[in-house]
C-alpha cells in the first residue's frame, strides 16, 4: 500500500504540478576565473609574463594589489595592470674604468632579467652584476666588465667587506631614534618570491638612524650589516614603519609614485693595476624625496 503526503502541496510540487519556491538568501553563482587568465582578455602579454607582473605587485583588483595568480575574480571585478616602465637609456655613470661600472639606477629598472618575459634594457645588460637592487629601489650598484672583476667584487659583498647607507621614507615614527634590528629571515612559503621574519631563518642584520620626522612620515638612514633579499624592506615592515610606497609588504599603506628607499652610497674596493683601490661611490636622492624632506 502506497504512503499518502500528509501535506497535499508539497505532493503536487514533487508531481511536478506547481514549482518549488527558491530557497530565501539562496545566492546566485558568480562565474570566476583564474586572475592571470583574466588578464589575457585585456593585455598584449602572455600568461606567464603575466604571473610574473602579478607576482611583483603591479595588479590590483578593486583598488588592491593581488601577488597571487590563482587569486579567483569576478566579470564585474575591475582589473588594472600597472605596466613596467621601459627605458632604453643607459643609466647615468658614477664612475667607469677597465673593470668595473659604477651605475645610479633609477627606480623602475631591473637588476637582472627574470626571464625573456620584459622586453626592456636592464643594469646586467651593461655586464656582470656583483650585486642587485631591488627593481623600485634606486642608487649605487656595481658591475664588472668581466669575470675576474665579477668575482673579486662579489666577494666583498660575501664577506661583509662592503658597506652600504641607504636612505628610506618610511609610514610613522620609529619609538627609538637609533637603533639595530637582528631578526633572522626565512622564505615565505606562501608567497615563495617573499620573505618573512623566522627565528630559523638567515641572520639578518640592520642599523638605522633617524633623520628627521612630520606628517606622519619619516626619513631613515638605514645600514644594512647583512644583504639578505628584501631585508631593509622586511626589518622596517617588522617595527611597523614600512616604506612609503612598498606595494609586496606594505599594499595597504599610503599611495605614492615609487618605493622610496635609495642606495645613497657604496663603499667598495676595485680591482686595478698596479694597485687595487679602496673607494666611496655616491648617489645623490633623487628629487621626488624633496616632496616629503629637505634632502639637499
Amino acid at each position: 500500500m502506497s504512503k499518502k503526503f500528509s501535506k497535499p502541496e508539497l505532493s503536487r510540487k514533487i508531481n511536478g504540478d506547481i514549482p518549488f519556491d527558491e530557497p530565501k538568501n539562496q545566492k546566485t553563482e558568480t562565474n570566476t576565473e583564474r586572475l592571470d587568465i583574466a588578464l589575457l582578455n585585456f593585455y598584449p602579454y602572455t600568461r606567464g609574463e603575466l604571473q610574473k607582473f602579478i607576482k611583483l605587485g603591479l595588479v590590483k583588483v578593486n583598488g588592491k594589489v593581488q601577488t597571487i595568480a590563482s587569486t579567483p575574480v569576478a566579470e564585474e571585478d575591475e582589473l588594472i595592470l600597472e605596466e613596467p616602465k621601459t627605458t632604453t637609456e643607459r643609466p647615468p655613470v658614477i664612475y667607469e674604468d677597465d673593470n668595473v661600472i659604477i651605475f645610479n639606477k633609477p627606480a623602475g629598472m631591473l637588476s637582472m632579467k627574470k626571464g625573456a618575459y620584459l622586453p626592456e634594457t636592464s643594469i646586467d645588460d651593461f655586464g656582470e652584476l656583483a650585486h642587485r637592487l631591488d627593481r623600485d629601489t634606486s642608487g649605487v650598484i656595481a658591475v664588472a666588465k668581466n669575470p675576474e672583476a665579477k668575482g673579486f667584487l662579489q666577494k666583498q659583498f660575501q664577506e661583509r667587506h662592503a658597506h652600504k647607507i641607504y636612505y628610506a621614507i618610511v609610514e610613522g615614527e620609529p619609538k627609538q631614534s637609533h637603533a639595530i634590528i637582528s631578526v633572522p629571515l626565512t622564505r615565505n612559503l606562501k608567497y615563495p618570491t617573499t620573505f618573512i621574519p623566522g627565528p630559523d631563518g638567515r641572520e639578518a642584520i640592520t642599523e638605522y638612524k633617524v633623520l628627521e620626522s612630520k606628517n606622519g612620515l619619516s626619513l631613515i638612514e638605514l645600514k644594512p650589516k647583512t644583504g639578505r633579499t628584501h631585508q631593509l624592506r622586511i626589518h622596517m615592515n617588522y617595527i611597523g614603519c614600512p616604506i612609503l610606497g612598498d606595494k609586496v609588504y606594505n599594499p595597504k599603506g599610503r599611495k605614492a609614485d615609487r618605493m622610496y628607499l635609495h642606495a645613497a652610497s657604496l663603499e667598495i674596493t676595485i680591482p686595478g693595476k698596479p694597485h687595487n683601490e679602496r673607494k666611496i661611490f655616491k648617489a645623490d636622492l633623487p628629487n621626488e624625496f624633496n616632496k616629503y624632506f629637505e634632502t639637499k
